[in-house]
């Protein structure tokens, strides 16, 4: 295989003259992100909104098809992970350093600035968790789903490159191995590069006000900028150790200290308010998430920017983190039926993120509303931290919680190395150690960048911007896995083993009647199977 492409050195230049203009044009980088952010919102939010539902609703169709039990792989393989190693890596990769940034802040927020309605009310705090749901939910977990599903679909069971493009093969055909397909898997690399670059930020921004709150050290750009080269100095020698190894590792890591900091958050905030509330809102986001999926507010500005600012913001955010996760996934996924990857990769980490959120939101809410707390009053990158202050054991917290972004900071960045790497060597699943080190500092380079110029304002921009023409992508990528899904032998193969199962059973019977009547089905069958067989050949 191909260890480096064109993919690669195309983008490479790019970004060397993404980060010329940030360093010498800081002004105009920043006056072309913002009007890009402006139009797009108010022109294409509605796309976005359309595009998330639509991947919603066919990953689910793809859980009850006939194609349930096709394997992403050889029918012969096996899964290569245990299904909690699985699952902690899937979940690291995919929201890590956002379940801690927005925990507190993002419903606490909502609270004070609603999506309707009068702020400040508890009517208005139920809203803020089911709006919160909304935009970490089921949604981002179907795009997650789709996008993983084509790429381990068309790699393990195809044996094609383990690139966007690829997976475009049977709509497009050769032309994904030219101009079009180096734009798509560029384009892919970008929108990792930005997503990715904006977690990167959240994180540096939450451990600089973690320590500035309990210690007093400034929260300044330039305390960032000590964490995100410290941090990307560990990353990178996690990157360099394999996915078995520094990944696989650390992603088991971030699974215990979330389970404890869950636990013990739990068990010292105010149970029995917030399992009330946590049951009351998943209901409420269970009636109206078809209401809240459309919503955009066409009658009320104000409204309106809300919508744009939180929910189209975050539907952006997770097609932006498609191909990054995506591909993650699909590397740790060999082996794994359609029905049992996409029911595991959307379910369990929805689930997931609704408990941290109805405890973590719901305990800010609490304190809030109740105890007179002034979380609202406090930065979005401390409002953990100063609900943490509420608490017996506010340091010990305190300190679990710097060190788990710390570890899930390394993990998003280690992950995204190797999948950018991935992307820009056709598929290797062993990128050489100079890629993926060369894509870690540019990852660096970009969040420094953004957060310099604009902060959490200029990596919401770039997001926005490289995520629309990517779903355009994406919903081409629904329609070529449908489509070669559509001549997958699915009818053949479910006759052949109850013809198989009829001749076991046969094996053990000895009474004539019984024999009679299975030979009689096992005619029929054999007659379904050689009529599906010859229509298969007729296409």
């Amino acid at each position: 295989m191909k260890k480096v492409t064109y993919v690669y050195w195309i983008g490479m230049v790019i970004a060397v003259v993404f980060v010329i203009w940030g360093v010498v044009f800081p002004e105009n980088i920043t006056n072309v992100m913002e009007t890009s952010k402006a139009f797009l919102l108010e022109q294409f939010g509605w796309f976005y909104l359309l595009a998330t539902f639509f991947f919603l609703i066919f990953a689910i169709y793809l859980i009850f098809s006939k194609y349930g039990k096709v394997k992403l792989g050889k029918d012969e393989d096996e899964p290569e992970y245990s299904r909690a190693s699985w699952i902690a890596m899937l979940f690291s990769a995919g929201m890590g350093i956002g379940l801690l940034f927005y925990g507190i802040s993002e419903p606490i927020a909502h609270l004070v600035t609603p999506p309707f309605g009068e702020a400040g009310t508890t009517e208005t705090a139920k809203v803020a968790l089911q709006y919160t749901y909304l935009n970490w939910g089921i949604h981002a977990w179907a795009i997650y789903a789709v996008v993983a599903l084509a790429l381990a679909y068309f790699k393990f069971r195809k044996d094609a490159p383990g690139i966007m493009s690829a997976t475009l093969y049977p709509i497009l055909g050769e032309k994904t191995k030219g101009p079009i397909g180096i734009t798509v898997d560029i384009i892919a690399v970008f929108a990792t590069v930005f997503g990715v670059a904006a977690s990167l930020g959240l994180g540096a921004a939450q451990i600089n006000g973690g320590l500035s709150y309990l210690t007093g050290i400034p929260n300044a750009f330039w305390i960032q900028v000590i964490i995100i080269l410290v941090t990307t100095a560990l990353f990178i020698l996690s990157a360099s150790t394999g996915i078995n190894k520094g990944i696989k590792y650390l992603s088991n890591a971030n699974m215990v200290l979330a389970v404890v900091l869950f636990v013990a958050f739990l068990l010292l905030g105010p149970l029995q308010f917030v399992i009330s509330l946590l049951m009351t809102t998943l209901g409420g986001y269970i009636q109206n998430l078809p209401m809240m999926s459309f919503r955009m507010a066409p009658f009320n500005q104000e409204n309106a920017a809300w919508v744009q600012n939180w929910t189209i913001f975050f539907f952006a955010w997770w097609i932006a983190w498609a191909p990054f996760v995506g591909t993650f996934i699909a590397r740790i996924s060999k082996g794994r039926t359609i029905r049992e990857f996409i029911i595991v990769v959307m379910v369990v980490p929805t689930a997931v993120c609704i408990l941290w959120f109805g405890v973590f939101g719901g305990t800010g809410i609490y304190y809030e509303l109740f105890q007179g707390a002034n979380i609202a009053g406090q930065g979005v990158e401390t409002a953990l931290f100063a609900t943490f202050n509420m608490m017996p054991g506010s340091g010990i917290l305190s300190t679990i919680a710097l060190l788990l972004i710390a570890t899930f900071f390394i993990t998003s960045a280690d992950s995204a190395t190797f999948v950018l790497g991935m992307q820009t060597t056709n598929g290797s699943l062993h990128p050489p150690n100079f890629v993926k080190i060369s894509w870690g500092l540019f990852l660096t380079a970009s969040a420094l960048i953004l957060m310099g110029r604009g902060g959490l304002s200029g990596l919401q921009t770039a997001i926005i911007v490289s995520a629309l023409p990517l779903t355009v992508i994406l919903l081409l990528m629904s329609i070529s896995i449908l489509k070669e899904l559509g001549e997958e032998p699915v009818e053949e193969l479910r006759l052949e083993k109850k013809l198989e199962k009829i001749r076991e059973k046969r094996k053990r019977k000895q009474m004539k009647g019984n024999l009679q009547t299975e030979f009689g089905e096992e005619h029929d069958i054999n007659s379904k199977l050689r009529r599906a067989k010859k229509n298969k050949e007729d296409k």
